[in-house]
Parts: structure tokens; C-alpha cells; sequence
């Protein structure tokens, strides 16, 4: 049986330089540099730019300020990766909000490769052309693309078989079934005058299990009523 290869994140940008950043540091970057269990590749699109100067905008058709990039350098860009297709993320402001039920869907593919704008945006055309997926890290914008292609990148690359420690603790997270995540809280036992919640001291599985659940439901309630209107749509 024929090993998969690791999942390869592959990022076109103008700048390369703003990577790994933290994808090369902990776990992950372990996982990277010395596993060979997921991997990091940089595209500098300015070099498929065909204007001498490496232009690769141009001002936004119909007029306004700033400029955008050009379909036929991101086309270039794209069209010269090798292998198998992958899903295709352009990470932008008006994208469909990032969320974990699309991670773990990307997460099965062999990689993604992530498109970081500039400017005003990218021409359209290419993005219909080759099938981005437009995506969104939250309700702010960017002066670019990377920042946000790291936080994608991170959230699929955690899933990996072998990245994190305990498939346990994945499970149990923020967003896997529709519900935030409890409180944690570890040694000292008091910590300016504030105390760990008894029940976590107890030694009681049950309770402890219970109480957490709790707070799942209250945090939620509280901070996310989208995702408890949508988890009791459900029921």
C-alpha cells in the first residue's frame, strides 16, 4: 500500500518572506521541519509577472482608487504547480467565514494551495476561472493576505494525523459539535485571590464532565448565540 504524501499547504504571495512565521514553531513547525509530516511551500507571483519592471496590477476597471491584481499573472502563478489539484483558498474580507466544518474537509485533501491579495483584491475572472473559494478570517480587513492564509493553513495542518498529541483533546475542542469550549484553569490553586472551581478538584469524573458541559452550553449562550440558535435548530 502506497504511503499518502504529506499534506502540502502551498502559498502564492508577493511576499514569501512573511513565511513560515509561526506555522515554524512549536508543535507544527516540529511536525514540519523534523516529522516530514506536512509541508510549507512559497510562490512568488511577481515572477509570472511579463512586465519588465514586475508589475503584476493594474488600476480597477471602471475606475476608483487603488489597484488589483491581474488575472493572467495569478493564472500564470497557479497553472505552474505541479501534482494533484487541490482546493483552492483566496483568503479575503468578503470570502465566506472560515469555519472548523471546512478545515476538517480540507484537511482530508493532500493540501491546499492559498492565494494572499493585495491592494484592492484580485481581478474576478480568475478567480471564477480556476474555482477559488473565497475566505474570510473575520469581520476586518487586511492590508494582505498573509496573516490570514497562516491562520487557515494552521487550523488544517492541526488536524493532521501525528501534528498535535491527542486525538482526545481535538475532540473536545471549540466548534466540534457546535459548541464552545469549556474553561480551563491548572496549578497554582489560587491565583490573585481567585480559586480553581472546586468541582475540578473533586475527583469526581462525572461531575467534572457534567460541569463542563455546562459551561460549554453557558459560553456559547453568551458569546456565540448564532452557533446555539443553529445547534438547537437541530434538536
Amino acid at each position: 500500500m502506497t504511503a499518502r504524501p504529506p499534506f502540502t499547504a502551498t502559498v502564492l504571495t508577493m511576499f514569501p518572506e512573511a513565511f513560515p512565521g509561526p506555522l515554524g514553531v512549536s508543535l507544527i513547525g516540529t511536525a514540519w521541519r523534523e516529522k516530514g509530516l506536512w509541508s510549507l511551500e512559497t510562490l512568488d507571483i511577481r515572477a509570472f509577472s511579463d512586465d519588465r519592471r514586475g508589475f503584476l496590477d493594474d488600476t480597477p476597471a471602471g475606475g476608483g482608487p487603488g489597484a488589483v491584481l491581474k488575472a493572467d499573472v495569478v493564472a500564470r502563478a497557479l497553472d505552474s504547480l505541479p501534482g494533484p489539484k487541490r482546493p483552492l483558498l483566496y483568503m479575503s474580507a468578503r470570502g465566506r467565514p472560515l469555519t472548523q466544518a471546512r478545515v476538517k474537509e480540507w484537511a482530508k485533501a493532500d493540501g491546499i494551495v492559498v492565494l494572499c491579495g493585495r491592494f484592492e483584491g484580485v481581478d474576478q475572472r480568475v478567480l471564477d476561472a480556476r474555482g477559488f473559494e473565497e475566505v474570510s478570517v473575520g469581520d476586518a480587513v487586511l492590508a494582505g493576505g498573509e496573516a490570514a492564509a497562516m491562520v487557515a493553513i494552521e487550523a488544517c495542518v492541526r488536524l493532521v494525523p501525528g501534528v498535535l498529541g491527542s486525538g482526545e483533546s481535538l475532540s473536545s475542542e471549540s466548534f466540534e459539535d457546535g459548541l464552545l469550549e469549556y474553561p480551563q484553569y491548572t496549578r497554582p490553586r489560587t491565583f490573585e485571590g481567585l480559586g480553581i472551581p472546586e468541582v475540578l478538584l473533586s475527583g469526581d469524573h462525572k461531575k467534572v464532565a457534567r460541569w463542563r458541559q455546562e459551561q460549554r452550553e453557558i459560553t456559547t449562550r453568551e458569546r456565540r448565540p448564532d452557533l446555539w440558535a443553529a445547534r438547537n435548530a437541530k434538536d
